[in-house]
């Protein structure tokens, strides 16, 4: 009985992994990851590089020494991730409308099959094929 518990719970666990939106989701997870620490790694750079010389004016030497500098990288890496995730699902949503426009229209094409068949048709009647 217990045995055939396992396999009924192996067997759902094994199916709920083969579905494709968790393996999808898996991979979004590893992907924005490794997306979030080269976000972590430029804005560090541009953050130092554009506010070195207030900084050096303020005696500080990074936006970390600040009482709330965690706070305040962590917003501005939110913001450019959420931008760029903000451009890709603009440029999927252009694709998608930019597709469904050159897709032919099924009805249309339903009847231009309906109106060859009428005509080969009467093409085999009046020649008594």
């Amino acid at each position: 009985m217990a045995r055939r518990r396992a396999g009924g719970f192996l067997r759902d666990f094994q199916d709920f992994i083969n579905r494709g939106n968790v393996v999808d989701l898996a991979i979004a997870v590893v992907i924005g990851g490794a997306f979030g620490k080269v976000i972590d790694s430029i804005v560090a750079l541009v953050t130092g590089a554009i506010l070195d010389p207030a900084l050096r004016a303020a005696n500080v030497e990074s936006i970390r020494d600040w009482p709330a500098g965690e706070v305040i990288i962590a917003l501005i890496n939110f913001l450019v991730i959420a931008f760029v995730v903000f451009l890709i699902i603009k440029a999927l949503e252009r694709f998608k409308r930019e597709e469904a426009a050159v897709a032919p229209d099924p009805v249309a094409t339903q009847q231009q099959l309906a109106d060859a068949t009428n005509r080969l048709a009467a093409a085999i009647e009046s020649r008594q094929l």
